[in-house]
């Protein structure tokens, strides 16, 4: 029931009745936010609920609101999806001047009574009434600093005491009113504040970075308060069942004695780890460890696992699916399927498609000289370099200008997200292993270092000091989040393979998938990595990739510049004999696996210089005047390249060109047939819009392969196809079947033309487009299956209708992104093709696909043999 009670609640009520001790509580459903949103009030009817279930609380805990024994609430968000950190709480909730002193009474702790005290009125103030928690965080240091203590836990009653004086002085000059004093009032007010922090900006940006929908809105809990701050009996923590960095099945956590669990999560203090609890509470520490157990074997999955101990009591606070990551959950993953835990088919589908990139991501080179300024907790593994920059809108500004930063601060906060998304890595002074910043890093795979208690970050002046070094804004430093490591300057490093865990996993879902999955490879190394991969095949290889090296590209340009036949001729031998190596290269590397070569896509434009200074250098070492230069640039320059002349239409209209690169695979071809291999060759034409355009080309194609066969006296194979990316090219495709033997969709060209849009130009109102809901995101990032989908859907289906065993594929960016590689199994294409280090992704994503498939079918055929006689 996530869908209405919130993940949080739903665990929370599934604990209860499966006996584990929560604290005692009710509801409020995601739908009364829903319809909160629509009214800007309650529902009809949910004041009087609350009413009545907060009598049901009070007689099941024998406390009440405003009396002698009182009742504390808790009042915490839980939306339908798991996100940490991003919503507001109200803890301690029902205290005023004469509750506080009851409380004292009751407890016979003055001192628990008045740190619950000065922690709500914080706490309101900041999530309620919107006063920043910076206003009263200044007077507590002025207190600590008066009363000589260095951490909160050193204050008595009477400091305070006199923190709540300050704290309610503070409430009334900023808000011209006192602070509430009616409990019920406090209450309706904070579930009201959590309504409205479901649309507060650090949820709208991490729902945005996790793609979680934006209407369904939040629970509100409230429950019982248990206390981890009466003194050295008590204590605040929060675990998880296996480690959330290596996947290690062991307990993994971090408490504080005397402590509300806020103190925890947002790493002001540097816990101790869950291990120390077996000497300080060992009787406790079993129990938790038993309790993590069943609650780990209920729902067959790691969990994250908020607990407080209230005077040698253990309480459940809250379970959830633990962040992970990507290591972590592979390993997890592949664990519990050998402990009889999961099926293997549950394995592949608890690891996110997206996620697993951060195995491929690089690592510190062990052979690079390196210099440790700093060591702290290694939250979130990895390696990352970067500028240090010291607040999150200077990382986001950062990386819109491009630039590769590392966020530095004392400690992150719910507010930092959108910070840390911009950034390579976070470094924090202070902070365990379970603070916001190592939660939300491993969830966005971000590599992070926490509780580094060596550094000292002035964030004011932009600097953090380490040692007697500095390190100033602007300055490079390297994070290794495997060791905790900080270096000074940039570190040397290096990617990572597939093996173990990871290699198992891939090889399972390589047998639940239908997709084949190819890559987008232009040189023999990227087909040497791309099999490294996984890849079946060569789904695209840009031929003119290969010509943008200096040497090649002099040559490229001696034929643009070329005034007569023989110059053009001299110009594409040169280059044959380039195209002709390169080609035997990626054939002797692929073996029998299907090659598919993209000829010459760019218009001849792109190959030439521009700016004053580069048009100078290249008329001189060309030996031609300037203006000749400046001449043939302008003859050339078009309006909208994009639209221009290019692809087939270059071929057509220079057919000497396409005449190269088809001798160039031919005798590639032929050279490897005499040593006895085969190559699989797919040649595919760029850019048509029209099947007489495919006919002329493929007539040159035939006839150039034909000569070469003969010169060579070897026979070799090959298919001729072409790319779809142009909209009328879909809405003909039964024409262009005739005459091609297979399709490859083009879907960033085909995303262009359909929608008008320019990729390179579109980002500057794309933002506002998916901001504003006009767009669901991206359409360059993950397919518009709405509408460039029916494009290709149309082209599949007329593609098939006229050659039914034609092959398609995709080859552009989708090719390796999970929703459109889902789009594409429910279409029947053959098979996704994207750049090599995507290919992992995509296997996964295949298999996730079909085994999605799979369930949808069982389910619908369950369904109906339930209403059967």
């Amino acid at each position: 029931m996530k869908n209405i009670l919130g993940s949080k609640g739903a665990n929370l009520s599934e604990m209860t009745n499966l006996g584990i001790p929560v604290p005692p509580g009710f509801i409020i459903s995601t739908q009364a936010c829903t319809e909160y949103y629509k009214n800007n009030t309650f529902p009809d009817g949910l004041a009087d609920e609350i009413r009545l279930n907060l009598q049901t609380l009070e007689n099941t805990v024998k406390k009440r609101l405003a009396s002698q024994n009182p009742l504390l609430l808790s009042v915490r968000s839980g939306a339908p999806v798991s996100m940490p950190g991003m919503m507001d709480t109200v803890l301690n909730l029902g205290l005023n001047d004469d509750t506080v002193k009851a409380l004292a009474d009751v407890t016979g702790n003055e001192r628990l009574a008045y740190d619950c005290y000065r922690r709500f009125l914080d706490m309101f103030a900041d999530v309620v009434l919107g006063i920043g928690h910076e206003n009263f965080e200044a007077i507590l240091e002025s207190i600590k600093k008066e009363a000589k203590a260095s951490h909160d836990t050193e204050l008595n009653a009477d400091h305070l005491k006199k923190l709540t004086i300050l704290y309610k002085n503070i409430i009334a000059k900023k808000t011209g009113h006192e602070f509430p004093k009616d409990p019920k009032t406090q209450l309706n007010m904070a579930i009201q504040a959590i309504f409205r922090s479901w649309n507060n900006e650090r949820a709208i940006s991490y729902r945005n970075l996790n793609n979680i929908p934006h209407d369904i809105g939040t629970a509100v809990n409230i429950q019982a308060m248990v206390y981890g701050n009466t003194g050295n009996k008590s204590a605040s923590g929060v675990c998880f069942t296996r480690d959330p960095a290596t996947g290690e099945n062991r307990l993994y956590g971090e408490y504080l004695i005397n402590a509300q669990g806020e103190d925890v999560v947002a790493g002001i203090r540097t816990p101790k780890n869950i291990d120390t609890l077996k000497n300080t509470m060992p009787a406790i520490y079993n129990e938790l460890r038993d309790t993590c157990e069943s609650i780990e074997k209920h729902y067959r999955d790691m969990q994250d696992i908020e607990f407080t101990i209230e005077n040698g009591k253990l309480y459940i606070l809250q379970t959830r699916g633990g962040k992970r990551t990507a290591t972590s959950a592979v390993k997890i993953a592949v664990d519990m399927v050998k402990e009889n835990m999961i099926k293997k088919e549950d394995a592949v589908l608890r690891i996110d498609p997206n996620q697993i990139e951060q195995l491929l991501f690089p690592t510190i080179d062990l052979k690079s000289q390196i210099n440790v300024i700093a060591k702290g907790l290694p939250a979130s593994p990895g390696a990352a370099t970067g500028k240090a920059v010291f607040n999150s809108k200077k990382a986001i500004l950062a990386k819109e200008r491009g630039e590769k930063v590392i966020l530095i601060r004392s400690e992150t906060s719910p507010e930092d997200v959108s910070g840390m998304a911009s950034a390579q890595g976070i470094l924090t002074a202070r902070g365990g292993m379970t603070s916001h910043a190592a939660v939300v890093a491993r969830g966005m795979g971000k590599c992070c270092i926490v509780g580094c208690s060596k550094i000292s970050v002035f964030e004011d002046a932009s600097v953090f000091v380490s040692g007697g070094i500095e390190v100033h804004e602007g300055d490079t430093i390297t994070l290794n989040g495997t060791t905790g490591e900080v270096i000074l300057g940039e570190a040397k490093l290096i990617r990572q393979g597939i093996s173990g865990d990871f290699k198992i996993i891939l090889e399972w879902a390589d047998t639940m998938r239908r997709l084949g999955v190819e890559a987008n490879a232009d040189t023999p190394n990227d087909a040497k990595t791309a099999l490294d991969f996984g890849a079946e095949g060569i789904g695209l290889c840009r031929t003119e990739h290969m010509f943008f090296n200096k040497e090649r590209l002099t040559y490229v340009r001696q034929m643009i510049l070329a005034t007569t036949e023989d110059e053009i001729n001299i110009a594409l031998s040169k280059l044959l004999e380039f195209q002709r190596k390169d080609f035997y290269g990626i054939f002797e590397v692929m073996g029998e696996k299907p090659v598919t070569i993209r000829l010459l896509d760019p218009p001849l434009h792109e190959f030439l210089p521009t700016g004053k200074e580069n048009i100078e250098k290249l008329s001189k070492e060309m030996h031609i005047s300037p203006e000749r230069l400046k001449d043939t640039i302008q003859r050339l320059h078009e309006a909208n390249p994009m639209l221009g002349h290019r692809g087939c239409r270059l071929g057509i209209t220079h057919p000497a060109i396409y005449d190269m690169q088809v001798r160039a695979i031919i005798e590639a071809a032929c050279e490897l047939a005499e040593s006895n291999k085969r190559a699989n060759i797919e040649i595919m034409v760029p850019l048509v819009a029209d099947v007489k355009e495919l006919i002329i080309t493929k007539k040159r194609i035939i006839e150039t392969a034909k000569k070469v066969m003969e010169e060579k006296n070897v026979m070799v194979s090959y298919k001729i196809g072409t790319m779809i990316e142009v909209p009328r090219a879909a809405l003909t495709a039964d024409e262009i079947a005739k005459e091609a033997e297979f399709f490859s969709f083009g879907t960033n060209d085909l995303t262009q033309m359909g929608f008008g849009l320019s990729r390179d130009d579109a980002g500057k109102f794309l933002p506002s487009y998916i901001k504003q809901g006009i767009l669901d995101g991206d359409p360059f990032h993950s397919l518009d299956q709405k509408g460039i989908g029916e494009l290709v859907k149309i082209a599949v289906t007329k593609g098939r209708a006229t050659r039914k065993n034609i092959v398609i594929g995709i080859c552009g960016e989708h090719g390796g992104e999970p929703k459109s590689i889902e789009f594409c199994h429910k279409l029947r294409l053959d098979y996704v093709s994207c750049s090599p280090y995507r290919i992992a992704v995509a296997r996964l994503s295949a298999a996730h696909a079909a085994l999605k498939e799979r369930i949808m079918i069982h389910s619908q055929t369950s369904q109906s043999s339930q209403i059967l006689p």
